[in-house]
């Protein structure tokens, strides 16, 4: 048994103990799915969206190993292809209703060096591929903005000056790139404040507004490490699905169950196992229902 499925089975048998102490909840009913569109333009919806151009630069972001080698992409396409699907199908809700805020995604670790980062931006650039869909990555690694600094957007306004100034749109900040589908959100100029801004309710309306202002688009957060910074535990409240990245035989069994506590009840829960030498379907990805808690995990 993975360290993986110990910490989920851990987690679940002492979640089935506390539920037989305390009468069910009723069920919660689930609205039924607007039907799809395509988002009006930004001119026609009078948004104003930024006119500089963020370039990805795929040989500086293997230079900082943040994507894979070229004799690894294929491998790693087809792995990231199967961390997408079910995300996705929250998302949109494809075989069944969306989830609430399932557009919105967390990739987080419970240690830093656990690869979210890896995760976060090779997760976006396999959603961008997808047809009629975009991918918002933002930056929301506050005190250390590997994003932001690798697309060389460090400086640049983002997440935390439309937090701070409340006459700042977003969609003004959001920069696209030259990569078709994807923009990013970079995370804009450092705060003393940065947690309280995150907590604040401007954050849900800025969230709202980034889902509602695109119907096709998937916001993905890359967050700090949860057991060393509060950020991302007021992150997680935001979003609709996480992603948790466990390093292999690096993460200890206790702080994976320790971040999943953190990320909190409702929510979808991916994880993914990093650094793994043998990869066989089943240990690379692990997807958990923290709504349910039916003991299943899907790969």
């Amino acid at each position: 048994m993975s360290l993986v499925e110990r910490a989920l089975k851990k987690l679940q048998e002492s979640r089935a103990a506390a539920d037989a102490a305390s009468p069910p909840a009723a069920p919660m009913p689930v609205a039924a799915p607007a039907p799809a569109r395509e988002p009006a333009s930004p001119a026609a919806a009078g948004i104003r969206k930024s006119t500089r151009v963020a370039r990805v630069d795929r040989d500086a972001l293997r230079a900082a190993e943040l994507l894979p080698t070229p004799a690894e992409e294929r491998m790693l396409a087809h792995e990231y292809r199967q961390i997408k699907r079910p995300l996705l199908a929250n998302a949109f809700g494809r075989g069944g209703a969306p989830i609430p805020k399932g557009r919105v995604i967390l990739v987080a670790s419970a240690l830093p060096g656990d690869g979210k980062t890896f995760t976060a931006i090779n997760l976006a650039l396999s959603m961008a591929r997808e047809k009629d869909m975009r991918v918002l990555l933002v930056d929301a690694d506050i005190a250390k903005p590997h994003v932001s600094r690798i697309l060389g957007v460090v400086g640049e306004a983002g997440l935390l000056d439309v937090l701070r100034d409340g006459s700042l749109d977003v969609e003004s900040v959001v920069l696209p790139t030259d990569v078709e589908g994807l923009e990013i959100l970079p995370a804009g100029r450092d705060s003393e404040t940065a947690t309280e801004l995150l907590a604040s309710p401007r954050m849900e309306t800025i969230v709202a507004q980034l889902t509602a202002n695109d119907p096709n688009r998937i916001v993905l957060f890359d967050s700090p490490p949860l057991l060393l910074t509060s950020e991302s535990r007021v992150l997680s409240a935001v979003a609709g699905q996480a992603i948790l990245v466990v390093s292999a035989g690096i993460t200890p069994q206790q702080a994976v169950l320790d971040a999943i506590a953190y990320i909190g009840e409702g929510r979808y829960v991916g994880l993914v196992l990093n650094q793994c030498e043998q990869r066989s379907q089943g240990e690379y990805y692990k997807y958990h229902d923290q709504r349910e808690d039916s003991g299943q995990s899907a790969t």
